[in-house]
């Protein structure tokens, strides 16, 4: 005896098709989100007007507004910080010494930038990743079109 059924499953190349489509978008809209980001943090520190100290190991005088600029800068408030402590850090200082004040500020304004240098090392991670993912979602696209097409919905005996 003979039943009819209805072929309702997706094809492979249909499945593949669809995940290299998701991968492309996720890509894009990695890179874009990490671009964003890249461009929001540099303008911020732009608009900071700083410039990285005289006596840096390296960018001195330049504008600070990407990583390596504002890790130079951060090294710079850690030199001057810890000679006018003396050499101690904030968590050395006696709570009434009054360079402990000095040492503190240093302290916000090195964890800014380098919070500024994370920032930019994730927005770059997410760039990379964005343009890996996009490029797998490509690659699924192109191997989709060379798999067999789907069989047509009808009916089958068994």
């Amino acid at each position: 005896m003979a039943s009819a059924r209805t072929t309702t499953s997706r094809s492979p190349a249909g499945l593949i098709r669809l995940s290299g489509i998701l991968l492309v978008v996720a890509g894009a809209v990695m890179l874009i989100g990490g671009a964003v980001t890249w461009f929001t943090v540099s303008g911020q520190l732009a608009d900071e007007k700083i410039t990285v100290s005289a006596d840096a190991d390296s960018f001195a005088g330049e504008k600070i507004d990407g990583p390596f600029t504002a890790y130079a800068e951060a090294q710079v408030i850690e030199k001057h910080a810890l000679a006018a402590s003396g050499g101690k850090t904030y968590a050395e200082l006696p709570k009434d010494d009054p360079k402990r004040e000095v040492v503190m500020t240093g302290s916000f304004l090195r964890s800014s930038l380098f919070t500024s240098v994370v920032s930019f090392g994730v927005a770059a991670m997410a760039m990379g990743l964005g343009v890996l993912v996009a490029i797998i979602g490509y690659a699924l696209l192109q191997l989709a079109r060379y798999l067999p097409a789907p069989p047509v919905a009808g009916t089958a005996a068994d």
